[in-house]
């Protein structure tokens, strides 16, 4: 097919990945290297170990797929909305038992699933909605809601957004934590 392809157009698409729709979800330690100066190295490491496990049982619990740490967050890809903000709030409760404060962005879009990793405008959407997220609170995009609806999950809106790099306006709504 390749070479009809190339026959007919003039060039080759090349092989497309392996694309699917999932729930992308980014976790950020709130001012992470101010708390790090503050404890001190070995009581950092201390607890960014605590949270970390904390992480990966919670996504565990709730289906979600750790693809990396990000330094002071994790990007995880889920295959349900619902499981995705769930895994989401209880992050950032746990975190805040523990003594940290994390933020949490959700969107739900195509995105291309690498051995080790996940690219995508999507995974972009999602740390841009991370970003704007307030200390201790969940930020999830229009679409995510629109999934969510029926749930019992609660939100409410924070607003439209421009998007650092991203085109368009942007609904985003606060999870109910």
């Amino acid at each position: 097919m390749d070479e009809v392809e190339e026959f007919l157009t003039g060039s080759r698409q090349g092989p497309t990945g392996d694309v699917r729709t999932s729930n992308v979800l980014f976790t950020d330690i709130v001012s992470s290297t101010q708390r790090a100066a503050q404890l001190g190295h070995r009581a950092w490491t201390k607890l960014t170990d605590e949270h970390n496990s904390m992480v990966r049982e919670t996504l565990a619990r709730f289906r979600g797929r750790e693809v990396k740490t990000t330094g002071d967050g994790f990007l995880a890809i889920f295959d349900s909305s619902t499981r995705s903000v769930m895994a989401a709030v209880e992050i950032v409760v746990q975190a805040s038992a523990i003594g940290v404060e994390v933020r949490a962005g959700i969107h739900t879009g195509e995105v291309e699933i690498r051995q080790d990793d996940v690219l995508g405008l999507a995974v972009n959407v999602a740390k841009r909605i991370c970003d704007l997220a307030s200390p201790t609170h969940v930020l999830i995009s229009e679409g995510v809601r629109a999934a969510i609806v029926g749930t019992g999950i609660e939100s409410a809106s924070r607003g439209v957004h421009l998007l650092k790099g991203v085109p368009d306006e942007w609904n985003l709504y606060d999870v109910s934590i």
